[in-house]
């Protein structure tokens, strides 16, 4: 029994369709989904975003210059000798620690 040129080339043709169509279906659909979470994803980026920054705002009702910070207080300066009991020499330790706060300049 044979078949004739046209019927082999349509039967050839849709069984070549039958693979391809799901095929591309499926890429398409994937791509779509793809696309899809991405987008979530940027919608809950955007979210977190403006809830950061409506946190962070300050309100600007007062419009007054910006001040300078006032210096932060110096430590005084204590004389180890005064930190002991009468008679008694501070640990040279503790003499060179209340040394270097006595130094200590913030920048």
């Amino acid at each position: 029994m044979g078949m004739s040129k046209q019927m082999t080339f349509t039967l050839a043709c849709v069984v070549v369709l039958a693979a391809l169509v799901p095929g591309v279906a499926g890429y398409l659909s994937a791509r779509l989904e793809a696309i899809e979470s991405a987008e979530r994803n940027l919608h809950a980026l955007e979210a977190r975003l403006h809830i950061r920054e409506a946190r962070e705002a300050r309100p600007a009702s007062m419009s007054s210059p910006c001040l300078r910070t006032p210096a932060t207080p110096r430590f005084q300066q204590v004389p180890a000798i005064a930190l002991g009991e009468r008679g008694k020499r501070v640990p040279a330790w503790l003499a060179g620690l209340i040394e270097e706060v006595a130094d200590f300049r913030p920048d």
